[in-house]
Parts: structure tokens; C-alpha cells; sequence
């Protein structure tokens, strides 16, 4: 490919919409514009970085044995009723009204849409195992995309689904597939960590997500370099160091202060009332109400500490949870959002973390406007019968399988894998039967891996002060020829025997014939990415030479012409 028959508009400036490195260079190297909020037109260059990526992938699925189709992006409703997906992710759908007056979906995944078709099409246990795939468009409303492509609403993706008759194939499917994801990360040139993570809405048994680190990165990954523990900060456990429960007569041993309600003006906050009442958050209980499946539920946590959403929803094996909402936790605690409390709080299900469970004389809300309570003790002054860990692991605590310190850094999501279970396949009626003829649903596993993710991924991971520089296996192009003088005939006709020499050899690569300045052409090269530059000028001509520049560390190769290809290939 020649750049003057191609479009490659590089930027000088950065971008003022971009904050994430990735997205910044995305934009400044003409390999993105974005078109409105969280969609993106691909540019040639951006294109040819997905197709490189996706042929990773592709081969690595088929390698496994998966088998691939292409479902539609246009969903019916009706599907993801049956599942309880469509209230579960709520607003996230993007949803339209069709001519025939019918509810159509934007598919932000495809569980329904592929078991609705193994429900269909699968029949017998001879069928089984299988494992479908498919590289497609999703769409999700996101509230608020952000760092380019690595938070969009429309993205691509690739899906795989496993159907097998039990538990013992599904983890051989699971397997190939983790393996496979493995290989294709390791391909693409990502420094990635899997960690085991929750299920969130896909539901299921156990997942993992692989991960790739980076200071932009919106997960949070907690890893162990003792033993080698690495989990998601929504499934990382907490050691239970402590007792789960006090008692009245463990209360008088803690010398308990008398029990007093103060004034609290206005003051809603942990931070706040911390203030106000000069103690720590460490000495304060925060109480929040959330709606579990449209039921109240009060949640204690340590008042540093932060409650664990993923973790409450399994313990309460809710299927929607969120936070209450003013109306209902007047309703539920008497008092207004910011002063709910234990004390006097009644038939309300009660739930603490196992943090509260050492405590004594804190803080609580009072259930009443602009007042909180001093000098509160379990046993004494309410009690807990319910306990759990509830709570976000934090860098204080320690490791849940060694005891040794821990590391939590931030982290991009690049794929997952679940095990699903029959969460689907029975509420879609995917049944196989067996050799007796008796009917029993089918083991499902789901599989993702975010297609333009990798290639910010990539980007977050390797870049400097002069541009992207991108692994080899998904470069753009491979090798970039500059002629540094397009003026000099005798150093273009070189230029292009060397150009035309590495087409014939099947390597990717682009030639600079853009009647530019030497400097401008050396920072785009840069800037692009290009694994490798070949450097034409006089000098190297006169002696059938080549100079060679690896941008990854600046360094030079100076050889014959007919070594080129045995140096690059090296």
C-alpha cells in the first residue's frame, strides 16, 4: 500500500475529547473519528487492526473447534422476557418501534437469540457437545461512554456459546476455551492476567475475565504475587478475621457508652458527619436500603468500607437489585435518605458485614431528620442475625487463600468466560434427549472477547511520548518504507524495489511516497506505530544497503539489500 492512495489524516494536536491514552492516539494516528456519542467510524488503518485481531481470533476458535455463525442484530423482545433479562438490564437496551408497531431490539449480547436456536435445531445427545461462535456488532446504551472504543455503545465483539448434556463436558468446553483465549491474547501482544470474576447479569456458576493492566483501565483486579490468587474486586473474598456475631454480655467487656441521639443538620455524609462529630469514618456504620427483587433490605458496612454489590446480590440471590429510592426508604426506616440507621428499625430484613461484626460505640444514622446516634453496640442496641461478606476488598486486607499482602490496580476487561448452567436453556425450553429418550436441558457456557478493546488494549500497553507501537501480530502494516527524499528519483525507484521485494514475500507494508519533509515522515512512522521502518537515503543506494529502524526500541540495523528479508523474519 502506498500512503498517497490511502487515507491516513494524522493529527498534531490532541484531541480535547480524549482522556485515555488509547483514544488519544486512536484519533491523533487516523485510525478513528468519532461520529456522536460512543460510536466511531473505523478508518483504513483502524480496519486493517480489527481484521488482524479478528483473524487472531478466529483462528484460535476454530483451532477449539468451535463453529461458526452470524446471528442478528436485530432482536424480538419476547426472548429476553423469558429470561428476566429484559427488566435486568433495563435502560442498557437500545429499543425501537418498527412500521408493524413491534418493540425491536439492538442486541447488546446474544444468549437468547443462540439458545432459542440450539432449542430449535438440537435434539439429541449425539449433537453434543458444540460450541458456536460468532464475530458481531452489539449495542448498548451505555450512560456513559467514555476513553474511545474501550467504552462505546456500539462495539464489536465475539461470542461463543458451549451446549453440552452435563457438567463434566461443560468444563472440557470450558477449558478449550480458556486455553484458547490464552493463545489469543499472547498472539495479539497483551501482557493480560485472568482472574476469577463474578457472573453479574449473564448468571451462572463461575467465570473468569482476562485483563489487561492499565492506568485508564475501569475494572479494579486484585492479584497476589505469593501464591498467585488473582479475582475481580467484585468476586475477591475477605478473610473473616474477626467474629460474626456479638453478643449482649461481649458488649459490657467493650465498656459501651450510653447511647445518645445528636444533632446533625443537614450533614448526610460519612466524610460529613465524620467531621461534625470529629471521629473517623473507621468508627461509623453507614446503613444503606436497597430494593432486592422489589423487597427493602438495610446493609451495614464498616463506614471506610464500601458495599459489594455483586457480592450482596448473590448472598440475597436477587435478581434485580438497586438502591432505594427516597420514597422507600422513608417508608422503610421512617427517616430521609442519609440518616437510616439499625436502632429501632423494623421489618426491614437486616444484613451486615462481617467488618461491623467488631465494633463498638459508633456511629449510626437515627432514622430521623438531621440526627445520628453515638455509642451504639450490637447486642445491646440492635441485633444482627444475618451476616456476610458484603464489602470491596481493599489494599489493607489480605490474601483469601495465602494470608499474604495484595495488590488491587486498575484494569481493562478484554474477554470473560462463564459458566451459564442451564439459567437459559431452561427458560427456552433447550432440551436434548439422552440415550433412554428422557429429556434434560442443556449445559450452556458463553464466551466473549472484545474485538476493538484488544486493539486499545494493545495501545494502552505500548506506547511512548511519540506514538503507538504496535505488536507485530496486529499491526497495521508490518514494515514502513521512507524514502527520504521523495524529490530524488534514484532514492524513490529504490525505495520501491524494496517495497515491491517484501509485497512479492507476502509481508504487509507501506511505502511513504508522500513528497513530505524526512522529519515529518520519521514522526508519523512513529506516531502510527509501524513495527518496523526502513530508512531509504542516498548512501544506501550507492552500496545496495538498507538501514532499519525497530520502533519498539529505537534501535538501528544497517545491511546488504539482499539480507532484508532474513533480518526482518529475525
Amino acid at each position: 500500500m502506498k500512503w498517497t492512495q490511502t487515507l491516513i489524516p494524522t493529527l498534531k494536536e490532541t484531541p480535547q475529547d480524549a482522556e485515555a491514552k488509547s483514544h488519544i492516539l486512536m484519533v491523533r494516528a487516523g485510525l478513528i473519528r468519532k461520529i456522536t456519542s460512543g460510536a466511531y467510524s473505523y478508518l483504513p488503518l483502524g480496519l486493517r487492526v480489527l481484521q488482524k485481531v479478528e483473524n487472531i481470533v478466529r483462528e484460535e476458535m476454530n483451532k477449539a473447534g468451535a463453529l461458526e455463525l452470524l446471528l442478528p442484530a436485530l432482536q424480538p423482545p419476547e426472548l429476553w422476557k423469558k429470561t428476566g433479562r429484559y427488566e435486568a438490564l433495563g435502560e442498557v437496551l437500545i429499543k425501537f418501534i418498527d412500521r408493524h408497531k413491534k418493540e425491536v431490539l439492538l442486541g447488546p449480547t446474544h444468549e437468547e437469540i443462540i439458545t432459542s436456536l440450539a432449542a430449535n435445531e438440537i435434539r439429541s445427545y449425539k449433537q453434543l457437545p458444540i460450541t458456536l461462535y460468532q464475530i458481531q456488532t452489539k449495542f448498548r446504551d451505555e450512560p456513559r461512554p467514555r476513553f474511545g472504543v474501550l467504552r462505546s455503545k456500539e462495539f464489536i465483539m465475539k461470542d461463543a456459546y458451549s451446549f453440552d448434556r452435563d457438567t463434566d463436558s461443560l468444563g472440557e468446553s470450558y477449558k478449550k476455551m480458556y486455553e484458547a483465549y490464552c493463545n489469543i491474547f499472547s498472539r495479539c501482544g497483551l501482557n493480560y492476567i485472568a482472574v476469577e470474576a463474578d457472573s453479574g447479569f449473564m448468571g451462572g456458576d463461575a467465570s473468569h475475565e482476562f485483563m489487561v493492566l492499565a492506568p485508564s483501565g475501569e475494572d479494579i483486579i486484585v492479584f497476589c504475587e505469593s501464591c498467585k490468587y488473582a479475582a475481580s474486586r467484585e468476586a475477591a473474598a475477605i478473610v473473616k478475621s474477626q467474629s460474626h456475631k456479638v453478643t449482649t454480655s461481649q458488649v459490657k467487656n467493650l465498656k459501651a457508652e450510653e447511647l445518645k441521639e445528636v444533632h446533625t443538620p443537614g450533614v448526610t455524609t460519612i466524610e460529613k458527619v465524620s467531621a461534625l462529630l470529629k471521629c473517623s469514618p473507621e468508627s461509623m456504620v453507614k446503613t444503606l436500603i436497597y430494593k432486592a427483587d422489589e423487597k427493602a433490605v438495610a446493609v451495614l458496612v464498616r463506614g471506610d468500607h464500601e458495599v459489594n454489590e455483586a457480592k450482596l446480590r448473590r448472598h440475597l440471590k436477587a435478581e434485580l437489585l438497586e438502591l432505594a429510592d427516597e420514597k422507600s426508604i422513608l417508608s422503610a426506616t421512617g427517616g430521609p435518605i442519609g440518616f437510616s440507621g439499625p436502632v429501632g428499625l423494623k421489618g426491614v430484613r437486616l444484613v451486615a458485614d462481617y467488618s461491623v461484626s467488631g465494633m463498638s460505640n459508633f456511629v449510626t444514622g437515627a432514622n430521623k431528620k438531621d440526627s445520628h446516634i453515638i455509642n451504639v453496640n450490637l447486642g445491646r442496641d440492635f441485633e444482627v442475625v444475618e451476616w456476610a461478606d458484603l464489602r470491596y476488598i481493599t489494599e489493607t486486607d489480605v490474601c483469601p487463600k495465602c494470608g499474604k499482602p495484595i495488590t488491587v490496580q486498575l484494569a481493562i476487561e478484554v474477554g470473560h468466560t462463564f459458566k451459564l448452567g442451564t439459567k437459559y436453556s431452561k427458560a427456552l425450553g433447550a432440551s436434548y434427549l439422552d440415550e433412554n429418550g428422557k429429556e434434560h436441558p442443556m449445559i450452556m457456557g458463553c464466551y466473549g472477547i472484545g474485538v476493538n478493546r484488544i486493539a486499545a488494549a494493545a495501545i494502552e500497553q505500548n506506547n511512548d511520548e511519540n506514538g503507538i507501537i504496535w505488536p507485530a501480530n496486529i499491526a497495521p502494516f508490518k514494515v514502513i518504507v521512507i524514502p527520504v527524499n521523495a524529490a530524488s528519483k534514484e532514492i524513490m525507484d529504490y525505495a520501491f524495489e524494496i517495497y515491491k521485494s517484501l509485497q512479492d514475500e507476502k509481508i504487509d507494508v507501506l511505502l511513504d511516497d508522500r513528497d513530505e519533509r524526512a522529519g515529518i515522515k520519521f514522526k508519523d512512522a512513529d506516531l502510527i506505530g509501524v513495527p518496523f521502518h526502513v530508512i531509504i537515503s542516498d548512501r544506501h543506494i550507492t552500496k545496495k544497503q538498507f538501514e532499519i529502524k525497530i520502533r519498539k526500541t529505537g534501535e538501528r540495523i544497517i545491511g546488504d539489500k539482499k539480507d532484508l528479508l532474513r533480518v526482518l523474519q529475525q
